[in-house]
């Protein structure tokens, strides 16, 4: 999606009901800030008020979205076109929180291992070694945590029996033995626990 041509649209079908940006964000409940930013392509409506803004605007969901009027005869082919567009902007959004989910754990397990070796041949046996040691594995576990909640948002497990794909919740995650980023998962088709590959889903 264009954020730069849809708050132009914004902006020309704002003027055409004969609205100001601070009459329309009061007919919305929100500051004409918000309406600002949107029509300078720096921001999108918010889906809880879209259907009102375009209601409004006496326009449809597709046009918002498209940043345009839609005759008729190109309707289907808009909505194939912002479909794939929708498509390939969650993919790439999947693709980043992957790319961030591997960064956190790699450089987690590169300060466990470099605070282990300090703990291990730089601080004298004692308490002060255990108090550090305890310390960076607390502090390991945390952005440990954050990833494996990174790792559920994004994609789902595919079952070795059905191959279906499933979504669990960040608990359940947390509570399956995993190798990697495949975990031993109850698939809700087949009712079997196997080991579920993650996967992307486009």
């Amino acid at each position: 999606m264009n954020q730069i041509k849809i708050g132009s649209f914004i902006a020309e079908c704002r003027k055409k009901s004969n609205l100001t940006q601070m009459q329309l964000a009061e007919k919305l409940g929100i500051t004409d800030k918000a309406v600002s930013k949107w029509e300078r392509g720096l921001a999108m409506p918010d889906t809880s008020i879209m259907l009102e803004l375009c209601d409004i605007l006496c326009i449809s969901v597709n046009e918002l979205l498209s940043g345009e009027k839609i005759h008729m005869e190109n309707n289907n082919q808009k909505n194939e076109q912002l479909l794939l567009d929708m498509a390939k902007e969650l993919e790439e959004k999947n693709k980043t929180i992957w790319s961030s989910m591997w960064a956190i754990m790699i450089v987690s397990m590169t300060a466990l291992l470099a605070g282990i070796f300090i703990a291990a041949f730089l601080i004298p046996e004692g308490v002060w070694q255990l108090i550090t040691i305890i310390s960076v594995c607390v502090v390991f576990l945390i952005p440990c945590f954050y990833a494996v909640k990174l790792e559920v948002s994004v994609g789902a497990y595919k079952c070795k029996k059905c191959g279906c794909e499933i979504v669990p919740t960040y608990k359940e995650a947390m509570m399956a033995m995993h190798r990697g980023t495949t975990r031993h998962l109850k698939c809700p088709e087949c009712n079997k626990r196997t080991w579920c590959k993650k996967i992307l889903k486009k």
